[in-house]
């Protein structure tokens, strides 16, 4: 679980972002979503203390997460697909990770699995396509048997085949316990299936609410989530073709 109380990041002492409160729930799928620049990235940071806070705490399964400190053992990250040594393969660099973290070596035989690489474990990583790497980036993540899962844009890149595979693979994980917390554009996606939705926008949240329920204040005209997430955020809409001006 991830708990936020009164939480402010800022640059350079000017606010990027206030979160008086959020709670990101165990056993539940929640969906972070927002225009570039809203702050997402910069509040997945916060959560796994690579970013400090201006003001405020944010704990992770009861533990209080503190800037540049080791990441909890039940916390496992995602957040950039290009942070890989390309002379490594996917085996190497996964046993890296996990020796960095204290984690058993013998866990990355078990996550090449879970990520369908096992086949291809040896090559090295320079070779890889963008949605080998996000697979890579999901693999170590899942290296702990994480309690709470970070993901940033974790569907970049993905095929069709890859993104029904993480679809499934991220209900799974919801669905037995764990807490999972993506950030993403993909709001088609999101729809298929979300379980809670958090809206960024303006320096704040905008929603933060059951999918199943935003999606019932659904107004005249709207069918979507985009609909509800350009009324949420305030866009402006082109009515002839359905588009945000």
């Amino acid at each position: 679980m991830i708990d936020i109380r009164d939480l402010i990041l800022s640059y350079s002492g000017v606010s990027v972002l206030e979160v008086p409160e959020l709670t990101v729930a165990d056993g539940t799928l929640t969906y972070l979503i927002g225009l570039n620049g809203t702050g997402k990235t910069t509040l997945l940071r916060s959560i796994c203390g690579v970013i400090a806070p201006a003001a405020g705490t944010v704990r992770v399964d009861g533990v209080l997460i503190r800037d540049h400190h080791t990441t909890p053992a039940t916390l496992g990250l995602h957040l950039n697909y290009r942070a890989f040594d390309p002379r490594h393969t996917a085996r190497r660099h996964l046993r890296w990770i996990a020796r960095a973290r204290g984690l058993p070596t013998g866990r990355v035989g078990d996550v090449l699995e879970i990520v369908e690489l096992a086949r291809v474990a040896d090559r090295r990583l320079g070779h890889y396509s963008l949605g080998m790497l996000q697979r890579v980036g999901i693999a170590a993540a899942l290296l702990s048997e994480p309690r709470t899962l970070l993901l940033d844009e974790p569907l970049n890149g993905l095929d069709i085949a890859g993104i029904r595979w993480l679809r499934e693979l991220l209900r799974d994980l919801a669905d037995t316990g764990t807490c999972v917390l993506v950030a993403t554009h993909l709001l088609d996606e999101v729809e298929r299936n979300a379980d809670h939705i958090v809206i960024l926008g303006n320096r704040r949240v905008l929603a933060d609410e059951p999918f199943a329920q935003l999606m019932n204040t659904l107004g005249p005209g709207e069918t979507s989530l985009e609909d509800a997430y350009l009324r949420i955020a305030g866009l402006p809409i082109d009515t002839t073709s359905g588009a945000a001006q």
